[in-house]
């Protein structure tokens, strides 16, 4: 990265650019090397301005500050090729990463939605990948800065790159939009996740719609066949829906499913209705790039699962599913109803959902309801509830055996102490849960 990159910056004051190739750029002194260049970030905890120093001894070689004395004193120091005064680093980094996909000359992709983003985004990646050099966003690293971090990490001959986009208020899909600037905007549906800080689905929607906003005229907004997504989507050209309705499930089982879509047979090793509906997203992404239906399918069939999202583990007799990384009522329903018609009697493990608002309650209850009246359930069907709102899960289930407990501790001593609840373990719950906790000490213990 030569030293005339950072020319692009808007109201910025550069007060010195000698000519200097940087290794990359770095924003954790953590993890600095000699020859990057430095970019302080500022935080609700943290403060990287308060770094640049130690940036500097490191070997950073140029750095951009928000303080017109930092810049004094650094301003003949012969380690520095390259000083920036700027308002704002955040909006600066983001500016730098704007002109990074400019110069590489990728299509970007950029996914949203209520659940299913990260799902869909490994779809998308899978499908894609079988024709095009792709980069994508690792793990959730789906905020701003993660965002950019994406772009500067990616190779110089990616030619499809692939940005998850998170928010947790109104604003903030709208801020990453406006920089990625999307030929392809996909948004997987719109559920209560974060309601307690949106108040409404309706602005949940509003929200996630804001991609719609900065999509290229001539690319292609794909997204679930709802209609708040389409009551607030601004984008006015090519656009597909879709839905689980739109497809002809052919088989399904453990780990397998085979279906028809617009006439094409599809395979992906997954089970589950929902995942089936995100694929759907995936093949036509594939599809608007030009790419063969031989091409498609194969990139489908590749697909893996991450961590902590629907992984499947045998440990001793029993076969664990975790799907522990996050959960909202949308999510919980669709992924607890695929676990009750793939598996005979299964020991559900459900822990609280967060960010709810003031109907937590409410909401845990309507899983419970909706576990007691699947068609699926049977007496021997075990569910078992961790935390305080998880409670109201348990409250609602006649049907089968349930119990809840106060913490993580609690249920992993349950389950190791009762060895014959069940062969089929399924974690669900939100991130702030720490199931993994659980699971961990029933691997420990593998020879329950």
């Amino acid at each position: 990265m030569k030293s005339s990159f950072f020319n692009c910056l808007k109201d910025s004051n550069i007060i010195k650019n000698s000519e200097y190739n940087y290794n990359k750029i770095s924003t954790d002194t953590r993890t600095i090397q000699k020859g990057d260049f430095y970019i302080p970030l500022k935080g609700e905890n943290f403060d990287g301005e308060k770094f640049i120093e130690t940036a500097v001894e490191i070997g950073a070689c140029g750095f951009m500050t928000v303080n017109s004395e930092t810049a004094k004193k650094y301003l003949n120091d012969t380690r520095i090729k390259t000083l920036i005064l700027v308002p704002e680093t955040r909006a600066a980094y983001m500016e730098l990463a704007a002109k990074r996909i400019e110069e590489i000359g990728c299509t970007v992709i950029g996914i949203t939605g209520s659940s299913g983003k990260t799902t869909t985004k490994e779809m998308v990646n899978a499908v894609v990948s079988a024709e095009f050099r792709t980069w994508k966003t690792k793990l959730n690293h789906n905020n701003e800065i993660g965002f950019c971090q994406t772009v500067f990490e990616a190779p110089d001959n990616t030619e499809v790159l692939i940005i998850e986009m998170g928010m947790r208020g109104l604003g903030e899909i709208e801020l990453i939009a406006q920089y990625a600037k999307p030929d392809i905007g996909i948004i997987t549906n719109v559920g209560t996740a974060h309601i307690g800080r949106l108040g409404s689905q309706d602005n949940i929607a509003a929200a996630k719609c804001e991609l719609t906003k900065y999509i290229k005229p001539d690319g292609i907004f794909i997204a679930n066949n709802n209609e708040l997504i389409k009551k607030h989507s601004e984008f006015s050209g090519r656009t597909k829906y879709y839905s689980i309705n739109d497809v002809t499930i052919q088989e399904q089982h453990v780990g397998y499913s085979r279906f028809e879509y617009e006439g094409y047979e599809y395979e992906l090793p997954i089970e589950g209705a929902h995942n089936i509906e995100n694929s759907l997203a995936a093949i036509n992404t594939g599809l608007f790039l030009g790419m063969s239906q031989k091409s498609v399918r194969k990139g489908l069939r590749s697909f893996e699962t991450i961590e902590n999202r629907w992984n499947v583990e045998k440990i001793g007799g029993y076969e664990i599913i975790n799907d522990s990384y996050n959960a909202n009522p949308e999510s919980m329903k669709a992924t607890v109803g695929t676990v009750l018609d793939t598996y005979r009697s299964p020991v559900l493990v459900l822990g609280d959902m967060g960010e709810l608002g003031n109907d937590s309650g409410k909401y845990h209850a309507q899983i419970g309801e909706f576990i007691n009246s699947h068609p699926k359930i049977t007496p021997e069907t075990v569910v078992l509830t961790v935390g305080e709102l998880s409670k109201e899960i348990s409250k609602k289930i006649t049907n089968c055996v349930t119990k809840n407990f106060e913490n993580i501790t609690q249920a992993a001593e349950y389950i190791l102490k009762n060895k014959n609840i069940g062969n089929i373990l399924f974690f669900k719950a939100s991130r702030s849960m720490k199931f993994e906790e659980i699971i961990n000490k029933i691997r420990e213990k593998g020879e329950i």
